[in-house]
């Protein structure tokens, strides 16, 4: 789902790059004001795994891929606002040292799984918490889909590849990924509530 360099035309990036710039600056500021020490460790050993886990792709259409996101994991056990930066900080680190996603595209790719991915599952995920696994599960899934719709509609905007193709074309791939991601999400999950760890009760309210 990492879009390269020279797949979106400068109105496309430029948009998505304003766009993400001003979620991340007012996710800086929610987090300061609510960040324990406590969180900060959290954040790094979170940050970690998801960047492990990003890093194995599975190519899809004209040059793009799919992968793991891990946006409802970190909403769910840091908060939504502290998941969007550690994502963002995922990004730009794969783009910088891996040439994963191209720095042109390093706001629709934050966009899409540092925003759109992080704020809809966590939403959804409140809705269904009740249903703990299911709702982890469900939020994982719907997470993973829509980041990838966002992403193919990126692209057909800017005229790289016509949206009948792209977006049937991520959106097959993406189901089956999404099911490993909600799999994956409710595991750990369950996994770090048994071990202790409070998950997040941050309502992602401005």
């Amino acid at each position: 789902m990492h879009i390269p360099d020279g797949f979106l035309d400068a109105k496309t990036w430029v948009t998505t790059g304003v766009l993400s710039a001003g979620t991340l600056a007012y996710a800086l500021r929610r987090t300061r004001q609510t960040l324990q020490d406590r969180q900060v460790p959290a954040m790094g050993v979170m940050a970690a795994f998801i960047f492990a886990a990003q890093m194995v792709n599975f190519p899809i259409v004209g040059g793009t891929s799919g992968h793991l996101i891990g946006a409802v994991l970190a909403a769910v056990t840091l908060g939504p606002w502290s998941a969007s930066i550690v994502m963002a900080v995922i990004l730009i680190l794969q783009s910088l040292l891996f040439q994963d996603g191209g720095l042109t595209a390093l706001g629709a790719n934050i966009l899409n799984m540092g925003v759109i991915a992080v704020f809809a599952g966590y939403g959804v995920y409140r809705l269904l918490d009740r249903y703990r696994a299911f709702g982890l599960f469900a939020a994982s899934w719907v997470s993973v889909m829509l980041a990838a719709a966002a992403c193919a509609v990126e692209l057909a905007v800017a005229g790289t590849i016509p949206l009948a193709v792209v977006l049937p074309a991520m959106l097959f791939w993406h189901a089956f990924i999404g099911v490993g991601e909600g799999l994956i999400t409710a595991a750990v999950v369950e996994i770090l509530s048994r071990s202790g760890v409070a998950l997040s009760r941050d309502t992602a309210k401005a």
